[in-house]
């Protein structure tokens, strides 16, 4: 399963205006939209939509429509950039469904050396059973375009406090990170995020 992952930049302190008016103005498709969320520690000024990719040419071409819009996501006023990136869901996860998850949304956003995707995927396959009986992952997917390899992971929080105890017991545990995980890394940024109002997934 391919998704989408835009993330608009908007200009200090605009924010909240720009998500106001995004809700009316998300462009319409053939692609669900799973959340949309905005930073709230880390990269700052931030709001990150996520869509199912149901059908790649309606894709291409809503992309194609949003670069040449005078005043894309009808939040031009706000903006200084935006970018928008496909990535492959991990092969053996379930597909990412919106619902109800958490207040807080830890997005891991992970540079990747040029040949560690596939040992990253197998140490993955190899971990996550005993990691989501901790708590739940949202999704984990890698870039297909854009700066590649990337690596982007998920995980609801319904406080915190929560995310920081579970955090301990699972390095306490040595059920985590993957082995062998930091290894095949070169650069790494971790943001949370809080829903939107009309985020599908909360």
């Amino acid at each position: 399963m391919r998704y989408d992952v835009t993330i608009l930049t908007t200009r200090p302190g605009l924010g909240g205006q720009a998500l106001g008016k995004l809700r009316d103005n998300l462009p319409a498709g053939k692609n669900q939209l799973l959340g949309c969320w905005s930073s709230d520690i880390g990269a700052m000024n931030r709001i990150l939509l996520l869509h199912a990719i149901a059908d790649e040419a309606d894709l291409s071409a809503t992309r194609a429509r949003l670069a040449n819009n005078e005043n894309p996501f009808g939040v031009a006023e706000f903006l200084q950039t935006w970018s928008s990136d496909t990535y492959e869901l991990l092969p053996f996860l379930d597909p990412i469904k919106p619902g109800a998850y958490g207040a807080f949304y830890e997005v891991r956003t992970y540079q990747v050396r040029p040949s560690g995707m596939p040992g990253t995927i197998e140490a993955w396959r190899g971990a996550v059973p005993e990691r989501v009986k901790l708590s739940p992952m949202y999704g984990a997917m890698y870039s297909i375009t854009g700066t590649v390899p990337r690596f982007l992971h998920i995980w609801p929080w319904p406080t915190l406090d929560t995310r920081h105890a579970v955090r301990a017991k699972a390095v306490e545990m040595g059920i985590w990170p993957p082995k062998g995980g930091p290894d095949r890394l070169l650069e790494m940024q971790v943001d949370i995020y809080v829903p939107a109002p009309f985020s599908p997934s909360r």
